[in-house]
């Protein structure tokens, strides 16, 4: 055989090799891409997104899409080739998979959380459009969960209002932490609560519980990473009585970025007008109570999602902002926002056309 044609043979065959390799073996790494974006004062699979109740409501006919990202499942074995055409793909993001599933987290455990996150991102979401308009809300503490094995486990229940800790009046979830860790591992803390059944009733009743009772839980050590400290195995959050129905239909969407549009939404639908002024307008960021904006995942992805359905402006929070300008799709304007408040701002000179006073992200 000449060695010319030798050569090219052992060099198809080391390509074909190669090329089996790419498909075979599999890489550490997970893809990100563009997911559904929806308009959260339209309708989705038939019914509108956004249902109000009991409370008179306008007509709002403009965009204020939220926007998501799809991710490869906990379990995909992505391989070399997969890899490398999802660096170059513009339209793709390719992560370590510890970025998305860390600590070994199953798909089921990753689904679960999303919910979670989710609904509390609806709930805030509802307090931050209310908070703005002025409209009251009623506010509590709540257990939100009871680790399995702890101290607290029998004693208190995930629903059960704290009202008090040692006697001291709790006002936020972070002041059940601050007045158990007072104490020692293996000293009494003491509770008082309206149980989970009682509140519940009060609710149907649309009457304030007034039932109280006082549980004695011994505290435990902590065995996370952090400072060695006494706990009971709750984690405490935040429940709400609203003054009318707010219903948000949006199934197979997980996480909290969506709180930001959903508020907007629900205060476009409470108000004459329309936001936008018939501009497209897409956008993503956590809220808090408060009306916060906070940073999310994924925010490249998110922009080329948004544009490629039709957007022209993009909320962005503060903090995604240096990220998402990097590469902004071509026709996307992308506005810096870091409360709800900046958002209904940045609406206003959207509609009324002064976009040279929008608060625009830059890469610096």
């Amino acid at each position: 055989m000449p060695r010319r044609t030798a050569t090219m043979l052992a060099s198809t065959l080391m390509l074909i090799a190669l090329l089996c390799a790419g498909v075979f073996i599999p890489v550490p790494y997970s893809e990100m891409s563009p997911g559904p974006t929806v308009n959260t004062l339209g309708e989705h699979d038939g019914e509108p997104v956004l249902q109000i109740s009991g409370r008179k409501t306008y007509p709002a006919d403009g965009h204020l899409n939220m926007t998501t990202v799809r991710v490869t499942s906990a379990d995909y074995k992505m391989n070399l080739v997969e890899a490398v055409y999802g660096w170059l793909a513009h339209d793709s993001k390719v992560v370590p998979h510890d970025t998305l599933y860390p600590d070994g987290k199953t798909e089921q455990q990753s689904t679960q959380e999303n919910a979670e996150e989710f609904s509390q991102s609806q709930e805030s979401a509802k307090v931050a459009a209310l908070k703005e308009l002025g409209i009251p809300v009623q506010s509590w503490v709540i257990v939100s969960t009871v680790v399995k094995g702890s101290p607290a486990q029998g004693r208190l229940h995930a629903g059960d209002v704290i009202k008090a800790v040692d006697g001291t009046a709790v006002k936020q979830p972070s002041d059940v932490a601050k007045l158990v860790t007072r104490h020692q591992p293996g000293e009494k803390v003491d509770f008082t609560i309206v149980p989970a059944k009682e509140q519940a009733a009060a609710e149907k009743k649309n009457t304030t519980a007034t039932t109280t009772q006082d549980v004695t839980i011994t505290t435990t050590t902590s065995d996370d990473s952090g400072k060695k400290r006494a706990i009971v195995g709750i984690s405490a959050g935040t429940d709400h009585t609203f003054p009318f129905t707010i219903d948000i239909k949006l199934a197979d969407v997980g996480g909290p970025s969506a709180g930001l549009m959903f508020a907007l939404g629900i205060y476009d639908k409470l108000t004459p007008g329309d936001l936008t002024g018939g501009k497209f307008v897409a956008g993503t960021g956590t809220i808090d109570d408060n009306g916060k904006v906070g940073p999310i995942g994924g925010i490249e992805m998110k922009t080329v999602g948004a544009r490629d359905k039709g957007a022209q402006y993009f909320l962005t929070p503060a903090d995604n902002c240096k990220a998402a300008a990097k590469d902004t799709p071509s026709g996307l304007t992308l506005v810096k926002v870091s409360t709800i408040e900046d958002a209904l701002g940045a609406l206003k000179d959207i509609r009324t056309g002064k976009t040279s006073d929008l608060p625009k992200c830059t890469t610096k």
